[in-house]
């Protein structure tokens, strides 16, 4: 929330709003880009607001309003703590949905994939390649590399794609991969299927993570060091 706040304040102080129409405005300086740079990620917080096309316009008029010193149209003492409320209430929203997709998507993934298990956490889990070595501990530190993404296929995070490995102990990370690696020995590669609850929960990990978002991570398990 403290983030959403902080990037429509600086927004407003920082948006240089015209009556040029946005949509057709050609980025020629190099503070035009950046200051287009510091909207697109404003507008990727603010995608857990779910705004539909006349509040989106009601939005950008508060933000020219208030560069162009123009009084405001509505009490802010009134307003101003019902932004919260609002994102509170539109994020639990997308959570609820994301939740009930996720459900759906690990029921049809047991059914349609034999080799898959479901541990009591609700942890769904495929050994891809089975690994011969040690299998790791919670308070191991291990080398994987990991390909993450959303039920629709698109990526979040990946160290395959970024080419390089990562070393972290496995008790400072999510609870279903925690969970899941030590499902796993040296050498071997796992697919998870881990729900919000063992995940990143209603929050998500915006922008690329929504709240109440299910995770599918192939793991590859290099190397276990107490």
């Amino acid at each position: 929330m403290r983030t959403l706040l902080f990037l429509l304040t600086v927004s407003i102080l920082t948006i240089s709003c015209t009556k040029t129409d946005a949509k057709s405005l050609t980025l020629k300086s190099e503070d035009e880009k950046t200051v287009y740079a510091l909207g697109f990620k404003w507008g990727e917080q603010l995608k857990a607001l779910s705004m539909n096309e006349r509040e989106l316009q009601a939005l950008l008029k508060g933000v020219q309003s208030a560069v162009n010193k123009i009084s405001p149209e509505v009490d802010l003492a009134t307003y101003a703590p019902k932004i919260g409320v609002l994102a509170k209430t539109r994020s639990d929203s997308i959570s609820l949905k994301e939740i009930e997709k996720g459900k759906k998507f690990i029921a049809n993934y047991l059914k349609s994939n034999k080799n898959a298990k479901q541990t009591a956490s609700g942890l769904v889990y495929e050994i891809i390649k089975d690994g011969t070595g040690k299998t790791p501990k919670a308070t191991d530190t291990v080398e994987v590399h990991y390909h993450g993404t959303l039920t629709n296929g698109e990526v979040f995070d990946s160290s395959v794609l970024r080419k390089q490995k990562i070393k972290f102990p496995l008790n400072r990370v999510i609870k279903g991969w925690t969970e899941g690696l030590q499902l796993l020995k040296e050498g071997g590669k796992i697919k998870l299927i881990i729900p919000s609850n063992l995940a990143y929960g209603n929050a998500g990990s915006p922008p690329k993570i929504p709240g109440g978002a299910t995770l599918i991570f192939e793991v590859e398990l290099f190397k276990v060091n107490p």
